[in-house]
């Protein structure tokens, strides 16, 4: 007698340990984007000398400049964004430095910046660049599917 009762008490558990699983499995979520309070913008300026371009010719040392103007630009901005790479090696023998090195860089994607001016000062071409995080923010968007749960139902 006590182990048919013993019997049914344990399928009784089992039955409803299985069916509170079951609710965790059975259940739809939908998600919601979260678009931030506040976007910063950054600007970068990029110099590049005329003169010192590798040409003959005027007009495509300007063009040089101008490119070479905005690569720095953009190069200073991806500095903000990304942040900025250092190492150094120092060698020493006899208590005496042989060799000291540094080196740095930048790694990263721009997207969305736009050229806010471009004009030579003397013999120097300079880029001002603009980031606006609130159109970074639209390109990701459209591109990642970044959510967060707005509602879950339970079957």
């Amino acid at each position: 007698m006590f182990y048919k009762h013993f019997r049914v008490t344990v399928i009784l558990i089992a039955g409803v340990f299985l069916s509170a699983c079951s609710s965790l499995y059975d259940k739809h979520v939908e998600w919601e984007a979260v678009k931030p309070e506040s976007f910063p913008v950054l600007n970068g300026i990029g110099y590049a000398p005329i003169s010192l371009q590798n040409s003959t010719h005027e007009t495509q040392r300007m063009l040089m400049a101008i490119k070479a103007s905005k690569l720095a630009a953009y190069a200073e901005l991806a500095e903000q964004v990304y942040g900025q790479q250092v190492s150094g090696n120092t060698t020493m023998a006899d208590l005496l430095i042989n060799d000291d090195r540094l080196s740095a860089s930048v790694s990263g994607i721009i997207r969305a910046a736009k050229v806010v001016k471009s004009y030579p000062v003397g013999d120097t071409y300079t880029t001002e660049l603009q980031l606006d995080f609130e159109d970074v923010y639209t390109i990701y968007q459209a591109s990642l599917n970044r959510k967060e749960i707005k509602e879950v139902t339970y079957f």
